[in-house]
């Protein structure tokens, strides 16, 4: 634990005739048994979890059980906080305020895994249809590593100071969450953070591993639906119509010249045309379309480029076909790119290889899928967003040796390995954690980038 052996350094640990090297490695004896004690529970919870998955904004079994948990640990856990979000705080003297966040939902995805712990749940989507509901995105895990680490801090209070903040955050799958405990005051009735750490896992690296990105690390998204309006008719007589299939089919291939000849090259940006629906038989043109958009970027600059040249688009290929209604252009959900400030995460990177050893912290590229941990980042709190290896390692090395991946997050395939997985997400977590509840809140805004946070 480098922070620790630093600090019992200026401790003059010398003047003991202790070596420094005994005193780390002693330290991190002791969080290897603290992980062995909290493991079998951390792992009963994971198995449970993913057994009994719960769709986004439902998630009522998940956060009571997580809720339950941080009560028994001694945190003051406040519930129902924008839907089903949870709240532990655990105050331990004066110091910083650091947030550890979980999402709680699963996605509407039949398990495929063949598991002895798979996930047979079915339930009802939003829209009525029958699902079946899976982990896939790995956020069992995510909350096995939380429950462990936050056992091991409430009973190691004498290696941190400060309030630690838990959060259980709701419907990150469909990146309403945050947003929700944001607007019922997460950061008003509670303590706001001086810095805010979140943990994603991925079947990229192997279990060992942890990922880091500084800067940008996750995308903006735009969800965009586009209804074009035309004159529908007999598809055998097509003059005497306003054709909106083909607006639709024309807008489809534009739009993509607004990546291609107006965004900077090297700028990230992506359009994508998930669907694009019309009519109800080969020999008639319908009145309307519909397109579905996906809009990814990293850059605010480059994200309202995008949407507002789709607009343009779309209404200049309604103009030239004399369409006499203007498509319908709906925003209808979004989140901002998640940013890692740079200098706290070359600090925490350095402290998690001390830990967890050489090698083991890799560098990753920025990738353009999305999390709405970003709406916590955008409140001014100081953000490292990180993610945890949980392949099987001669599996991986057997993928990337014929040129495959494994399954992926979101996945019916995605099955994590537990273990050793969620004994090095807690060991990672419990080591961040320690690392900057020490000090005051001004040694640890010492730690991040100059001019980012509050």
């Amino acid at each position: 634990m480098r922070f620790h052996c630093r600090f019992l350094k200026i401790a003059s640990v010398w003047t003991f005739g202790v070596s420094l090297l005994t005193v780390c490695a002693f330290a991190q004896t002791a969080l290897d048994k603290q992980i062995s004690t909290v493991f079998p529970d951390a792992q009963a919870l994971y198995l449970d979890l993913h057994q009994h998955p719960e769709l986004s904004s439902h998630e009522t079994r998940t956060a009571a059980e997580l809720a339950t948990r941080l009560r028994a640990l001694g945190y003051e856990v406040t519930e129902h906080i924008g839907g089903t979000g949870i709240v532990g705080i655990l105050k331990n003297g004066p110091g910083p305020i650091v947030m550890l966040r979980t999402e709680l939902d699963a996605l509407p995805v039949e398990e495929k895994t063949g598991l002895p712990y798979a996930s047979k749940i079915r339930a009802k989507d939003d829209s009525g249809s029958d699902v079946g509901v899976m982990h896939a995105c790995g956020h069992d895990m995510h909350m096995a590593s939380l429950a462990g680490t936050a056992a091991i801090m409430a009973h190691s209070k004498e290696s941190w100071h400060g309030t630690l903040m838990l959060i259980g955050q709701p419907a990150e799958e469909t990146i309403t969450g945050a947003e929700k405990m944001i607007k019922d005051g997460l950061f008003t009735r509670f303590p706001k953070p001086d810095i805010g750490i979140a943990l994603h896992d991925t079947n990229n690296l192997p279990y060992g591993k942890v990922g880091i990105t500084p800067g940008y690390a996750k995308a903006n998204a735009d969800s965009v639906r586009i209804t074009v309006y035309g004159k529908g008719g007999h598809g055998a007589q097509p003059h005497t119509t306003i054709d909106p299939v083909l607006i639709a089919a024309r807008i489809a291939v534009t739009v993509q010249s607004i990546v291609a000849r107006e965004i900077k090259p090297g700028d990230a940006a992506v359009i994508t045309i998930g669907y694009i629906q019309a009519g109800t038989k080969n020999n008639i043109i319908p009145d309307d379309a519909q397109m579905g958009f996906t809009v990814r970027s990293y850059k605010p600059d480059v994200r309202q480029h995008l949407l507002a040249g789709i607009e343009r688009v779309a209404k200049a290929e309604a103009m030239a076909a004399g369409a006499e209604k203007m498509p319908l252009v709906e925003k209808y959900e979004s989140t901002s790119a998640v940013y890692n400030d740079p200098a706290l995460t070359q600090h925490l990177a350095a402290t998690l290889e001390g830990v967890l050893g050489k090698g083991t912290v890799v560098t990753e590229e920025p990738i353009m899928t999305s999390e709405d941990f970003s709406n916590f980042v955008e409140q001014g709190i100081p953000s490292f967003y990180f993610t945890l290896g949980v392949a099987d390692p001669q599996k991986l090395s057997e993928a990337q040796a014929a040129g495959r991946q494994l399954p992926s997050n979101h996945s019916p395939l995605f099955a994590p390995v537990p273990d050793p997985s969620i004994k090095v997400g807690i060991t990672a977590e419990v080591t961040i954690l320690r690392q900057l509840l020490q000090g005051t809140p001004a040694d640890v805004k010492k730690l991040t980038t100059p001019s980012s946070g509050n």
